[in-house]
């Protein structure tokens, strides 16, 4: 019967005779060609036949695997160790299903059990203040990071920077809401992922203001290094939610960039920025676009996107009637 490719390449890399091409110079030979021997655990110059290292241990698997399903039923790793978690996700949990081994419901003794069971089971995992505060921030920044459409990897820049701010004694005297809303407010700055204040706000359980004042406090309290935020980055964003073609984009970047070189974009939102040189780019490409939409989605008002409007078209050169 004649192997799959797939074989051939797995018995190929799992032979003894698996020639292993390293920056090995052979002391003897100096040759650089390096036999990895798998079953005997040495490594040996394939042109004089020198043990170069014994006694190798073997880091793989004892198992073997041919594709992907098969590989992730053997495989015995569980969840990774994760930042977004307060006890990073090294605990187990008591599941609600009621259901033993074999998949019957338990009785209602045994239920009343496992309730008990699962009620000290989470007592036991916040022992402390500490730790329940830490879980109760964290699941905020999960919730919130969810409804934003955040990725998970700033997620888990948000949850260390509040770990920080917990080490350090930020919290006492104010909102954990506002600080965990202010920490995945500057992994979005840090990381390019434009979310405005604006869009915190309305997934948040504090207003915009103290947002902004916490947010101003633990980027000095923890030296973050954050720069100005920059328009162009909201743009595809905005002209997706409006469904505008590319030419629009690529036009608004380039007015972004133009006028932002003249300091017009020093003390601007950067939203309503990016918003007016949308409004802009849509008249120069002939696209019907009206204020109030761009607005909406920008979430800004529309007498900003005038006022933007007419100090881009004036940095351009440009004479377009709104």
């Amino acid at each position: 019967m004649t192997k799959s490719s797939g074989q051939r390449q797995y018995d190929h890399q799992t032979s003894s005779e698996f020639i292993d091409r390293e920056s090995i110079e052979c002391p003897e030979c100096g040759g650089s060609t390096v036999r990895h021997d798998h079953e005997r655990g040495e490594r040996c110059c394939n042109e004089c036949g020198l043990v170069i290292e014994g006694a190798m241990l073997d880091t793989g698997p004892e198992w073997r695997a041919f594709d992907a399903t098969e590989r992730q039923q053997k495989s015995r790793v569980g969840a990774p160790v994760t930042r977004t978690l307060h006890d990073k996700g090294l605990t187990t949990a008591i599941g609600w299903q009621n259901k033993d081994g074999n998949g019957r419901m338990l009785s209602t003794k045994q239920q009343k059990k496992m309730h008990r069971l699962r009620t000290w089971h989470e007592r036991s995992r916040t022992a402390n203040n500490r730790e329940r505060n830490l879980q109760f921030a964290l699941s905020e920044i999960d919730r919130m990071a969810s409804a934003l459409g955040v990725p998970k990897s700033m997620r888990e820049i948000a949850s260390v920077l509040y770990r920080r701010a917990l080490n350090e004694d930020l919290i006492r005297g104010r909102s954990i809401e506002g600080i965990a809303t202010a920490m995945l407010y500057v992994a979005c700055r840090q990381e390019g992922f434009p979310r405005s204040l604006d869009e915190l706000t309305e997934v948040s359980r504090v207003d915009r203001s103290e947002i902004a004042r916490t947010y101003r406090y633990v980027a000095r309290e923890l030296a973050l290094a954050l720069e100005p935020a920059d328009p162009r980055q909201y743009i595809p964003r905005f002209c997706s939610a409006l469904e505008l073609p590319k030419a629009v984009q690529s036009k608004a970047i380039e007015i972004c960039t133009t006028t932002a070189e003249e300091g017009l974009l020093s003390g601007k939102s950067p939203t309503g920025y990016a918003a007016a040189a949308i409004y802009t780019a849509s008249h120069l490409c002939d696209e019907e676009t009206t204020q109030s939409d761009i607005a909406s989605v920008a979430q800004v008002t529309e007498v900003t996107i005038r006022k933007r409007y007419h100090e881009q078209i004036d940095a351009i050169g440009l004479s377009i009637d709104v």
